[in-house]
């Protein structure tokens, strides 16, 4: 059994490792400021899991969070779609400074095995689909604030594997692509295609639907349900090579009018779909080659028709909570 901190650990992503890794018997402090984290994500493993509240561009914080630990997980950042146009200061700052924080910590407490979160948006319009891990990553306009997160994330990518060559044991990156579930935040496509679709049902109480979206509706993606995708993640912690790249996601590629549908479905309705304009900077198809996490075992299990009604149930009964900001896709 060992002893990890993982930042950003009452995210999304990060409260269900942290719970996968406590109810594995490892032993877990989490790293996280609460800004988009929530508590009550890893309320069922609290009694066994230390919070630390701190900044993870605070470097003197993150060494002193990390001490004692075998391991870190690194997954602190600012996701959601809206934040990349309203906000791309902070979340390339956060990316950097974070990452910088993160190996200076590891190296003062002598810790030698990293992971460390990157994502699918590192590719943007990736020149082939299902798309592998050598793939190149590319930032097309540095102009677009879309991709302040997607670069950021390159750079990443780029501390972390090279100053991870020395003094580290073993130091692995991976990228989702698309993970999504119950209480997953508010600023992503599913749980705007919810909220709106719940509206709109509310609107349109008989014969279809009419949803509108962006684009055209073409645009495909590989949605992964975060009880898979903590599989995948718990494959790269266990068996993940030293300077390894891995995809963790589906090949179960979907246009996003299918997707609508799907959703609209749940709701036991039809949709009729309304294309719209599209955002610049929008990526037509994503969808992972997965091989090589595959390799070591990993299969999905949930298929995007299994995952939604959980999820829809979630955002239903949670609307009245949502910020009321748009998202885009």
């Amino acid at each position: 059994m060992r002893r990890y901190l993982v930042t950003g650990g009452t995210g999304f992503i990060g409260a269900a490792l942290v719970t996968r890794l406590v109810r594995a018997g490892h032993t877990v402090r989490v790293f996280d400021n609460q800004s988009r984290g929530a508590l009550r994500r890893i309320a069922a493993v609290a009694d066994t899991v230390e919070v630390v509240t701190g900044d993870v561009r605070d470097a003197t914080a993150v060494t002193r969070a990390a001490a004692g630990m075998d391991g870190v997980v690194h997954l602190a950042a600012v996701n959601g779609t809206e934040f990349f146009y309203s906000a791309p200061e902070l979340v390339l700052d956060v990316a950097l400074r974070g990452i910088l924080a993160v190996i200076d910590a590891c190296r003062a407490n002598r810790i030698g095995d990293l992971v460390v979160a990157s994502s699918s948006e590192v590719y943007q319009t990736p020149p082939r689909v299902p798309t592998d891990e050598t793939a190149p990553l590319s930032v097309p306009d540095v102009r677009n604030p879309r991709y302040s997160y997607g670069g950021g994330k390159i750079a990443t990518e780029l501390v972390a594997m090279n100053y991870g060559r020395t003094g580290f044991d073993r130091v692995a990156v991976f990228r989702p692509h698309n993970v999504y579930g119950p209480d997953m935040g508010w600023e992503h496509v599913l749980p705007h295609f919810i909220l709106r679709a719940n509206a709109a049902v509310a609107a349109f109480p008989r014969g279809p639907v009419p949803f509108q979206i962006q684009g055209s509706g073409d645009q495909t993606r590989s949605f992964i349900h975060i009880d898979d995708f903590t599989d995948g993640l718990m494959m790269v912690l266990a068996r993940g090579e030293h300077l390894g790249l891995y995809h963790i996601g589906t090949t179960d590629e979907q246009p996003i009018a299918d997707v609508a549908r799907e959703v609209l479905a749940c709701f036991g309705r039809e949709a009729e779909i309304v294309a719209g304009p599209e955002p610049p900077g929008a990526t037509p198809r994503r969808c992972p080659d997965i091989s090589r996490l595959q390799a070591l075992g990993f299969e999905p299990k949930l298929t995007l028709a299994d995952g939604l009604p959980d999820m829809v149930a979630w955002y239903r009964a949670h609307a009245d909570q949502r910020p009321g900001a748009p998202v885009s896709l």
